[in-house]
């Protein structure tokens, strides 16, 4: 029997391996998460049981969870995507629950001896299939550029109904498992105490929680702001559960009032460690509870609860996507992309499996076949473009005329820039080459911006840039230059890996957010890359000089001379406690100071001597008292000097272990 601090050492460590191996594979860190708590679970290696400790980790992680999606919850939102979100998505929850409903009616008549699951189980169990990944989702689409395309909206508005659904969801499995003689005395019970609590918790806390969060911001402490934001999640989620509901819901209620205030995106920095890092173990506890044996046992059952869900999901929201009125092509792709389990779906089933609704071997299968279906997820999303064009005639002539579209737009035109992704910077872009009589043709996949466009006379189409037959309809071996003006590195590959295919010469620039992935696209045949950050940092200093008196002249010639050696000097900065660090911060090109003290290695040694580029980093600035010296490879280091190193940050870490040690 392990102590808690054992525990959670075990939990922490199996963690940070999982996630690791999985972000290697560029899988969801949710599925690294579920695959820990398998292996070290009490079915596998018995590293660790499901016991409180893990129990009340688990809460948390959903508590934050819903407080994450009470942030994101905002009335205008809603009211802009009313139709998708309450028609479509309320459809596509309530058709799931009752057809879960059914076949369990229809299980329960015709097959009594083996299986015998109330109506009670069949809702719960309904509620729990209805629900689809928002992580997977949102991250396969926003890779692929396709949250703002017509199929990534309604897959969007789906998945912000389901959200919204798990709060009546978690109110009504409770209420229902009572199994109380007067049903509906228990539901209206239920829900008029929902309906008190929410009253309190929205007119009375809405009042008060601007007014305390400007008293506590006041006081200008980090720790404080914390601490208070602990206290309001945790304490609307006591509320909850005293008045008898969820810890989620008051969590919920608690992320919707602060989505109100003005605090809400420091709010929601804040608190994203706690809740990966809760919402991780959440999944290592669901994890837990998978018996890898008797899923083997009955694999086959596994199977048919893996593709009877998944096939009948996709096509459920495949009809009721082409019952709105958009075409087979995005009706299929939003089933496609929604046909898998969800975060909230183990959340129901966790919560149907401690009310004892089901038979454990039943919670069991499903929780296996629901881990297989998420695995399953991004391969699928990927492939949905050649699952498409098999399922339908229609979209080879759909793509085709979209193609044919592209084409005669651009048939005539010579020497153009091809411009992909028509947001506000090749929209910008479009206007400065309109202006100097320079023809172009721009590609996006956003209907609504590219109607828009094209009705006010920009040479806009919708279309891919990162497919090759896009590229090849808007002439790409007939353009001047290609223009990237996302700044999404993957996709810019994806563009790049094409373009250098089909028109070698052609000079490609693209977009980036910074300097971090430069060598990447560059190697990838990107002519020039244009770092947002360096490029705004040059605006605002060239500003600050002609403002300062410096003749614009030599302003003009400096920051030329910055973009001739390919922002060179400008790459890399000095890192604080105010940058967070992402997935990619060892790549990251930093500076760094270095004070060489007596008996450092480095000292009375030159800089060639160290070979410090050998280790991925070079010296900038050597700083001799109050003065600069200029730096080269016979440069003789002395004691009291500050090095200033560049690289990244793996290569200025080797590099002052060789200056010092």
């Amino acid at each position: 029997m392990h102590s808690a601090l054992e525990l959670t050492l075990i939990l922490l460590s199996t963690a940070v391996l999982g996630v690791v191996v999985f972000r290697m594979l560029h899988l969801p860190p949710m599925l690294g998460y579920l695959l820990v708590g398998i292996v070290i679970g009490p079915h596998g290696l018995g590293l660790a049981s499901e016991n409180v400790t893990t129990h009340t980790l688990a809460e948390f992680g959903v508590v934050f969870l819903m407080f994450s999606i009470g942030l994101e919850f905002s009335l205008p939102k809603l009211s802009a995507m009313r139709r998708t979100v309450f028609g479509l998505g309320m459809a596509q929850v309530l058709l799931t629950i009752g057809a879960t409903m059914v076949f369990g009616w229809l299980v329960a008549h015709l097959l009594p001896q083996m299986i015998d699951i109330s109506w009670r189980a069949a809702f719960a169990l309904g509620g729990a299939l209805a629900m689809s990944s928002t992580a997977i989702v949102s991250k396969m689409l926003t890779e692929r550029l396709e949250l703002e395309s017509e199929h990534g909206r309604q897959i969007f508005g789906i998945l912000l109904f389901q959200d919204l659904a798990v709060v009546p969801l978690l109110i009504l499995v409770p209420a229902l498992a009572r199994n109380s003689d007067d049903l509906m005395a228990t539901l209206l019970l239920a829900a008029l105490k929902a309906g008190i609590v929410l009253v309190l918790l929205l007119v009375i806390g809405q009042q008060l929680m601007r007014g305390w969060f400007r008293v506590v911001v006041k006081r200008r402490s980090q720790e404080l702001f914390m601490l208070n934001l602990l206290l309001i999640t945790l304490g609307a989620a006591w509320i909850t559960e005293k008045a008898g509901l969820s810890l989620a819901l008051g969590a919920f209620v608690a992320g919707m009032l602060i989505s109100e205030t003005e605090y809400k995106h420091q709010v929601e920095e804040d608190i994203k460690p706690f809740r990966d890092v809760l919402l991780g173990l959440f999944f290592i506890t669901i994890g837990m509870l998978l018996n890898v044996r008797l899923v083997l046992e009955n694999w086959w059952l596994v199977l048919l609860l893996l593709t009877a869900p998944v096939l009948l999901k996709f096509a459920l929201i495949a009809m009721l996507a082409k019952l709105t009125g958009v075409s087979t092509g995005v009706a299929l792709r939003t089933g496609l992309g929604l046909a898998q389990a969800g975060e909230f779906g183990f959340v129901l089933l966790n919560q149907a499996g401690g009310l004892q609704l089901m038979d454990p071997l039943i919670i069991q299968l499903i929780l296996a076949s629901m881990v297989l279906s998420m695995l399953a997820a991004p391969f699928i999303i990927d492939k949905s473009d050649a699952i498409v064009m098999k399922l339908s005639a229609n979209e080879w002539m759909m793509q085709s005329l979209a193609l044919t579209q592209i084409a005669s737009r651009t048939m005539t035109v010579q020497k153009h820039v091809l411009i992909a992704g028509f947001g506000r910077s090749g929209q910008s872009l479009a206007k400065l080459l309109e202006e100097e009589g320079i023809a172009y043709h721009a590609l996006d996949l956003d209907p609504d911006r590219v109607r828009e466009a094209q009705a006010a006379g920009a040479n806009v189409s919708y279309g891919d840039a990162a497919r090759r037959e896009s590229l090849v309809a808007a002439g790409i071996h007939r353009a001047a230059t290609l223009v990237i003006t996302f700044a999404s590195t993957p996709s810019a590959l994806k563009v790049l890996h094409f373009a250098h295919d089909l028109a070698p010469a052609l000079p490609v620039i693209v977009r980036s957010h910074d300097d971090s992935d430069l060598e990447k696209l560059r190697e990838a045949g990107a002519a020039e890359v244009v770092p947002e950050a360096i490029e705004g940092s040059l605006m605002l200093a060239s500003h600050a000089l002609v403002m300062l008196g410096v003749p614009l002249r030599r302003v003009v010639h400096r920051v030329q001379a910055a973009r001739d050696e390919r922002y060179a000097s400008l790459r890399g900065y000095f890192h604080g406690a105010s940058d967070a660090p992402d997935d990619a911060e060892h790549l990251h090109v930093r500076l760094h100071s270095v004070n060489l003290t007596e008996g450092a290695n480095a000292v009375g040694k030159q800089l060639c001597a160290l070979k410090l580029a050998e280790l991925g980093a070079e010296v900038t600035i050597v700083r001799r008292g109050k003065s600069r010296i200029d730096v080269t490879p016979e440069t003789l280091l002395q004691a009291g000097d500050i090095v200033v190193l560049r690289g990244t940050t793996d290569g200025v870490a080797r590099a002052e272990d060789r200056l010092l040690k």
